[in-house]
């Protein structure tokens, strides 16, 4: 009995010693897997699929492959950014340099494989969609680079210019989302089509300005002027919170004027009221880098009230 108790024990202890080993990896693994989603930008191609949807629930527009679309050249775009931007990088983000360093080649053949899928499907869609799939990567050289290609000229890239960069970056995600979905429909631009188009526009500006407060020193130190570092962290939360207050009153608006059910501007109503929460925090939150992830979520927050306003509905 003695001996079974002791096999017992020793069976128990290797039981004990393997589970403990396992909890060990689990972090380490979970902790790589989520690096490589946030630092390929592979969580912002997701985001811009679930922003898609909504797009398209918004315009009553039928599926489409351009959900696909966008998230490919979301990816692509970003990627492309995060190598471009490498050394500048790694003062306000080091941990993302250093991830895009190691896996720089890599990272270069995914993104041009994921723009490349991306252009290829969207000629399903006709010329236009096309057109529109193209447009991120013509604005994103000139906003990331400073050079004319072709024409060896440089000039000062749009990433420097106060309010230019985030304007380039609104107009250009805020265009793709609403008029892709759209080209794929072969629908036509609406009144509502455009109060779609000027949600997202300031939906995108307010999410592009959060990280710049994260990245308020490295930018002040590399020259790229954004709210942030023109007129500090407190006079953003209170400019960002003004931005959030305009769209709710768009979407107020719409809906008293017909052009936007009751029904579907709840989840959007939703989205800004979270994007109010985590704006408020701006300089009151330690953890920056955490809280401009939160930023970039709220069009999840957004896409799962859709979700359950679809199924009760």
């Amino acid at each position: 009995m003695a001996r079974k108790n002791h096999a017992l024990s020793d069976e128990g202890s290797m039981t004990t010693a393997l589970r403990n080993a396992l909890f060990a990896r689990f972090p380490a693994r979970t902790g790589r897997y989520w690096n490589v989603l946030v630092y390929s930008s592979a969580y912002l191609s997701l985001i811009a699929m679930a922003e898609v949807v909504i797009v398209s629930a918004l315009l009553s527009l039928p599926p489409s492959p351009a959900a696909v679309v966008v998230g490919l050249v979301v990816f692509a775009v970003y990627t492309n950014d995060r190598l471009a931007d490498v050394d500048t990088d790694a003062v306000s983000n080091p941990e993302q340099a250093a991830f895009v360093r190691r896996y720089r080649d890599e990272l270069y053949v995914l993104a041009s494989i994921a723009y490349g899928l991306a252009v290829a499907l969207s000629v399903i869609g006709g010329p236009i969609a096309l057109a529109i799939t193209l447009l991120p990567g013509v604005f994103w050289v000139c906003y990331a680079t400073d050079w004319i290609p072709g024409t060896g000229v440089h000039v000062r890239r749009l990433k420097d210019v106060f309010l230019v960069n985030t304007i380039v970056v609104a107009f250009a995600w805020a265009t793709t989302l609403t008029f892709l979905p759209l080209a794929f429909a072969d629908g036509t631009v609406t009144i509502p089509t455009l109060i779609v188009f000027a949600y997202f526009f300031l939906r995108v500006f307010t999410n592009t300005e959060i990280p710049n407060v994260r990245d308020i020193d490295g930018d002040r130190e590399i020259g790229v002027l954004t709210i942030p570092v023109m007129f500090g962290v407190e006079r953003t939360r209170q400019i960002l919170t003004g931005i959030d207050l305009c769209t709710v009153g768009l979407v107020v608006a719409a809906i008293h004027i017909g052009y936007l059910s009751a029904l579907l501007a709840f989840p959007l109503l939703v989205g800004i009221s979270y994007s109010l929460g985590v704006t408020s925090l701006i300089g009151r939150y330690e953890n920056e880098r955490l809280l401009a992830k939160a930023a970039e979520c709220e069009y999840l927050v957004a896409f799962v009230a859709l979700t359950f306003v679809v199924l009760l509905s």
